[in-house]
Parts: structure tokens; sequence; C-alpha cells
């Protein structure tokens, strides 16, 4: 069975608490430090000024060319581990290095919006058609 369609999250919720255990997730961020040996690499990114940082796992998308201080999309699960909290267990890793992040920020946030009228949408009309 294929995984749920991944939703695009920021590094600062991942480690909310708001996400369950296999949830399918995109995230982005900085390549801020990448550990071979351990097969993770951490992704980070400035919020509120302050800086969030989320590990993820790589054994799926090895071997890689690492670019540090690059910024990179991942698509996983969330996975909880014992020595950093929530992790991302990669299924892809991209390099994609010159992305405009506020403006990648601003249409995940339209996206939701979208999202969210759709939803309200749909359920007035099933409480409509519940009523008649």
């Amino acid at each position: 069975m294929l995984p749920g369609a991944a939703v695009f999250h920021f590094l600062w919720e991942i480690n909310s608490g708001a996400l369950k255990e296999g949830e399918s997730v995109r995230v982005f961020g900085r390549l801020s430090c990448y550990q071979p040996e351990e097969s993770r690499a951490t992704l980070s990114a400035q919020h509120a000024s302050k800086e969030h940082q989320v590990v993820v796992h790589t054994l799926y998308v090895e071997p890689f060319d690492p670019i540090i201080g690059a910024q990179y999309i991942a698509l996983g699960e969330i996975e909880n581990a014992e020595d950093v909290g929530a992790m991302v267990r990669a299924r892809v890793f991209n390099c994609v290095d010159g992305v405009n992040v506020a403006l990648l920020q601003k249409a995940i946030n339209e996206q939701r919006g979208f999202f969210r009228e759709r939803e309200q949408k749909q359920g007035d009309a099933a409480q409509l058609q519940h009523v008649t």
C-alpha cells in the first residue's frame, strides 16, 4: 500500500507534536549537517528569530552528494527516534538551491488557505444535504 499524499510542513511544525508517526510530509530547509555513517542529515530554518532543526534519515536516498548550506526538500514519513524526537524518513531528498524560500512559504500558506476553504465549503454542503 502506498503512503498518503505528503503535505508541506514547516520545520518548526515537525517537532510540535501535532504530526503522528507514519504521516507523510514534505519539508524544506538548509542542509546544516550530514552524517553518512548514521545516514542522517539535518535541515535547519529560521522562524521568528529562532533556528529550527529536523533530522532526516537518508538511508533510502543514498548515495547522494551533500552540499552543506544548500536548500533541500525532503519527502517522507514521520518517525519517532529516541535520541532526536520526530525525524523524517526520506523517500526523496532533492537539492533545490536557488529556490525563493519566502515565495515557497507564501505558496504553502496560500495552498493551506485554499484547502481550508474547500473543506469548509464541502462541510457546509454536506450539512445542507443532511438538513433537507
